[in-house]
């Protein structure tokens, strides 16, 4: 299940990225499995599409051929959703009535149910934002969308690593102090990351490692009250966001050093954390200077979730474990 999750955070992203995520107009969680399937319908749903503000204010000289392009991408992710709540729902459901599911996990189990059907919701919620004056999303709400879906990957994760490894490894305060505050940059530089796309800030300053002339880029406080440039001015978001990789690098390093001193499980979740993070740096750095291409920003977005489980796996090493 996390496998799938994973498979779609990096589908949303090449939505977004192709720009097709306000193709459905409507919401129809029961007869909008199935795509359109003649050329009335196809020109029914097209019908629908020509009345937002997409298509008014950008897509105009779009053809019913072209819209096709941009609807099966949002059509496909509504689709693994679907998938995703069938895969989860039939196994459970299993499970339970056979009285296979081990002691205290019932609720955990309903609890990710329940969130799998609220990030089906939240993503309406998301979609109707860009359906009325601008057709844009709202940051705040693609943030939320994004949020969601990792926490629900990192819970389904952390939920199978119990059943599969039932006892913690042995590590010592400082090993275990530097895996949380890790976590809580990667948590923060995510979150960046997600107001990065939603804010489309990374179309702006695409060079790397100076933002235009400078280190620290024009109009990096341009917003007032002051704290608003933090999640509403692009300059501020993307300046905060590279910040915050070059902060999680030196973190990380220094885990990957205590988890090697370890050995074990935890050397070798160190060391793959480490190679990860440089990846999804340079990943970082092509995806910008390459003007956020699909392909490369969709590669980011999944090594983003990827660096999340790796990290998720650390912690879940270390958890209730006592101190030395």
């Amino acid at each position: 299940m996390t496998g799938v999750v994973l498979l779609m955070v990096m589908v949303g992203g090449a939505t977004r990225l192709t720009e097709s995520g306000l193709s459905m107009v409507d919401w129809r969680p029961v007869t909008g499995t199935l795509p359109p399937l003649t050329d009335a319908a196809w020109q029914e749903e097209f019908a629908k599409y020509q009345t937002s503000p997409e298509y008014r204010l950008r897509n105009n000289d779009m053809s019913v051929e072209e819209f096709k392009g941009i609807f099966y991408w949002e059509w496909g992710h509504r689709l693994l959703g679907r998938l995703i709540g069938l895969f989860f729902f039939i196994p459970f459901a299993w499970f339970w009535f056979r009285n296979m599911i081990p002691e205290g996990y019932k609720p955990k189990l309903i609890l990710l149910f329940v969130l799998g059907g609220s990030q089906g919701l939240l993503g309406w919620y998301m979609v109707m934002s860009g359906l009325v004056d601008e057709p844009a999303v709202s940051h705040y709400r693609l943030t939320a969308h994004l949020s969601l879906a990792l926490f629900i990957m990192a819970a389904l994760f952390w939920t199978a690593l119990s059943l599969l490894r039932p006892e913690p490894e042995k590590t010592d305060r400082r090993t275990k102090m530097f895996t949380h505050v890790t976590m809580l940059i990667l948590v923060l530089q995510i979150l960046m990351g997600a107001l990065v796309a939603g804010l489309k800030a990374g179309l702006i300053f695409n060079s790397w490692p100076l933002m235009g002339e400078g280190f620290v880029p024009p109009g990096l406080l341009a917003l007032e009250p002051a704290w608003q440039n933090f999640i509403d001015n692009a300059v501020t978001v993307q300046f905060d966001h590279r910040l915050g990789a070059y902060v999680l690098f030196a973190l990380v390093i220094i885990l990957a050093s205590l988890t090697w001193k370890k050995g074990g499980s935890l050397r070798r979740g160190g060391q793959f954390l480490m190679v990860a993070v440089v990846l999804q740096m340079a990943l970082g750095i092509i995806t910008l200077v390459m003007e956020v291409p699909v392909f490369w920003g969709t590669a980011h977005q999944g090594g983003g979730a990827i660096v999340l489980l790796l990290m998720v796996y650390l912690m879940h090493l270390q958890r209730r474990g006592k101190a030395r």
